[in-house]
């Protein structure tokens, strides 16, 4: 009887094993569905950038089975959210959906790329992709990042051959009250 339950129990133990890192990763984003956090620019940015001196907030607005959308507010700005989708393969795509006041589209928006890979539990990269080189050349290479821990969620971006680099971490210890919807918001 033993060894009948050993050979039982030990698939089941491999499969638990299995989860993709982009699955652990998308899970501990979910776990913050309806909460809201300020941050912090952490690199690259200036003075006149329109983000430095900004009150930044991301708010984990919606989060559905494959998709998770994130307004980020810059200071009265609400015109920023961040999209991301898994698909069946377990590779998420990262898309900056910008609106203006009305909510219709800005015209440089769904822009971004999607992982190659399913990365590591606390961290996820998104080259650009066609769509985005299509949209705005000089962001043919861009590599957006996005880490999460315990403590932190940090949004990053590189653009690669230039010293453009710029990252944002919130603080995801201390809830703050949640902001009114950003510009179009669409749920």
């Amino acid at each position: 009887m033993r060894k009948f339950l050993f050979l039982f129990l030990f698939p089941l133990t491999i499969i638990a094993q299995e989860t993709p890192n982009s699955v652990v990763f998308w899970d501990t984003l979910k776990e913050h569905c309806g909460k809201s956090y300020e941050g912090e620019i952490v690199a690259g940015g200036k003075k006149g950038d329109g983000f430095s001196g900004e009150k930044l907030v991301m708010h984990v607005c919606t989060c559905k089975e494959k998709t998770i959308r994130i307004p980020f507010f810059v200071g009265e700005d609400k015109s920023r959210t961040w999209v991301f989708t898994i698909n069946k393969e377990n590779l998420i795509t990262l898309k900056h959906d910008h609106r203006h006041k009305d909510g219709s589209e800005d015209k440089i928006t769904q822009y971004g790329g999607s992982n190659p890979n399913t990365g590591l539990k606390n961290i996820q990269f998104f080259p650009a992709d066609q769509e985005t080189s299509n949209l705005i050349s000089y962001a043919s290479n861009n590599v957006w990042w996005v880490t999460i821990d315990e403590t932190s969620f940090t949004y990053n971006l590189r653009r690669i051959g230039t010293e453009r680099l710029f990252s944002v971490k919130f603080d995801l210890t201390k809830e703050i009250k949640t902001p009114s919807a950003p510009w179009g918001n669409v749920d």
